[in-house]
């Protein structure tokens, strides 16, 4: 008997210590200030990143018109050439010969106009013949150009300024016809592609001068930002069934030819948002890649509550839902506190909330 009372004691006695280290937790916890604000709805001007997919202003292959044997090759793979500039030249077999043998063809049909038209001036044939000689000179003639064609276009030249890609052909090589010898890029001004939502194709038709004066930022794959800016120029003609995204057509100057056919990269423009409403975001905590913040009802009982981001930037989220404007929310303390707590709070005003975090709207 004496044994149990002793273990009745000491259960009772923990009790009480327990209780007392609960109370005076709750009491301490009671007496915690926490900052409480509502959302600030605001215009705010915003960074939204787009994968961006950079082409040359020009890009063409350049392929062989005949065919013969690779004679010269008189430049370099990534060299830069000027509009004109002699590239490959194709050996064709009996080239100066076809060309001779057009030019006696002419000459030949040349005389025998003139004799023909003696005759039909003389009524001697009829006006038929003539027109039949003048028809084989203008044959003969035609024929003896395309021979000298052929001649010159055995030398390939650059059709304009540019970088030149890969030559696959070396010399000795046969050729064909329509053969593909390399390629020549136009880099002086690059045209980057990239995809919007449908959402930001409304805000640019509703808008199109504000979002063509945007400047645009193009981040490189090193992470690097390129230097010069550039300009939304137009908008595909129609979305992409697949992605529900439609292409938009970016401009940038390329003085010093950083940039390259067939790069990647990252545009970066600011888009203004009207009437966004706004958060920081240590007011905002994850739980399994979802993210809330704690709600203050009008018995200061705290509760959680999911939202969506619509946007972020540095230090803040925009809501896209979850959140109404009159919605009182804890801005620190988070970590503290949980779900059904109820908290005492010092309201501070939207905007105040933003900068005491030290962030700029």
């Amino acid at each position: 008997m004496c044994f149990m009372k002793r273990i009745t004691n000491l259960i009772l006695l923990l009790a009480v210590l327990l209780w007392g280290c609960q109370s005076k937790k709750a009491e301490q916890q009671t007496n915690v200030v926490y900052t409480s604000t509502t959302p600030l709805v605001s215009d705010v001007s915003l960074p939204q990143s787009y994968v961006a997919n950079i082409q040359s202003k020009r890009n063409i292959e350049v392929r062989s018109q005949q065919e013969g044997i690779l004679q010269q090759v008189f430049v370099s793979e990534g060299q830069m050439v000027h509009a004109g500039q002699p590239l490959f030249r194709i050996a064709i077999v009996g080239e100066d010969e076809e060309i001779e043998k057009a030019r006696s063809a002419q000459e030949q049909a040349e005389i025998d106009l003139q004799n023909t038209s003696k005759l039909t001036d003389n009524n001697i044939i009829s006006p038929n013949a003539k027109r039949m000689a003048k028809a084989k000179l203008q044959s003969a003639s035609a024929d003896y150009k395309l021979a000298v064609l052929h001649k010159k276009l055995a030398l390939i030249r650059a059709p304009f300024t540019g970088v030149l890609g890969r030559i696959p052909q070396k010399v000795g090589s046969f050729i064909q016809q329509d053969d593909l010898l390399t390629t020549l890029s136009d880099n002086s001004q690059m045209q980057v592609y990239f995809n919007i939502s449908e959402t930001d194709y409304l805000d640019f038709q509703q808008h199109p001068d504000l979002y063509t004066q945007l400047p645009l930022k193009l981040l490189l794959a090193n992470g690097s930002t390129f230097p010069a800016q550039g300009h939304i120029k137009d908008i595909s003609g129609q979305f992409d069934n697949a992605t529900g995204t439609i292409s938009v057509r970016s401009l940038f100057a390329n003085p010093k030819g950083l940039l390259r056919n067939g790069q990647t990269g990252t545009v970066q423009l600011l888009v203004r948002k009207n009437h966004a409403m706004i958060i920081p975001q240590e007011a905002v905590y994850e739980l399994q890649d979802r993210k809330y913040v704690f709600v203050i009802d009008k018995n200061n009982v705290i509760h959680q509550r999911q939202i969506q981001i619509a946007a972020e930037a540095t230090g803040i989220y925009v809501i896209a839902s979850g959140l109404n404007a009159s919605d009182h929310y804890l801005t620190d303390g988070i970590q503290k506190v949980n779900d059904g707590d109820r908290v005492r709070t010092r309201f501070v005003n939207p905007r105040q909330a933003i900068k005491s975090n030290e962030i700029t709207i």
